[in-house]
This record gives C-alpha cells, structure tokens and sequence, in this order.
C-alpha cells in the first residue's frame, strides 16, 4: 500500500518523508550560508522546514490521540522528528507497520 491522505496516519507518513527531505536540504543549504556566503537558500529551506516540522508534530499529537498510543511512541514519534533520517526510520519501522495492522 502507498501513501494516502484518506487517513491521518497516512498524512503522517507522508510528512514524515516531508519533513525528513527538508531536514536533508538543510543540511546542504546550511555550508552554502556559511562557507559560501549565500543565506537565501538556508533562509527559505529553513522556513519550508520549520513549517513542515511544526506539521509533523502537531500530526504525531492527532494520530496519538486517535490511535491512542503509549507514551513511548509519542516520545519516539517526537524524537524522530530531530535526528537526521529519524522520519524515515519512524515512517519505515513504525508508521507504515501502523497502518498495515489497521486495514
């Protein structure tokens, strides 16, 4: 099964991979800011970012709320949120298995 936006789960995994493609563009804009001195890129994936980071958290809250999940989830849900490729781990490893127990 592939992303949907039918489900909140689904729209989930597909911030999830949002915000983890933003969190890798971050990365190669942030030595354009300071080593190339070019901020405009850094200024504008930062803020696509930003947004897309408060996005993925405030889904992560509506899905733990519907799906009732543990504690631990939320917090390894958030957690995901801050470490390089952590979305793609958490939409891999957790959402995705989510969503196929749910069918």
């Amino acid at each position: 099964m592939g992303y949907t936006m039918k489900t909140a789960l689904g729209r989930l995994r597909i911030m999830a991979i949002l915000e983890g493609i933003s969190y890798i563009l971050l990365g190669i804009t942030m030595p354009l800011k300071y080593l190339n001195d070019m901020p405009l890129p850094n200024y504008i994936v930062g803020m696509i970012h930003g947004v897309l980071f408060i996005m993925y958290c405030l889904l992560v809250v509506i899905v733990a709320v519907k799906m009732k999940w543990k504690f631990k989830m939320i917090v390894l849900a958030f957690l995901a949120s801050l470490i390089p490729f952590g979305t793609f781990y958490a939409d891999w490893k957790w959402f995705k298995m989510m969503e196929i127990n749910n069918r």
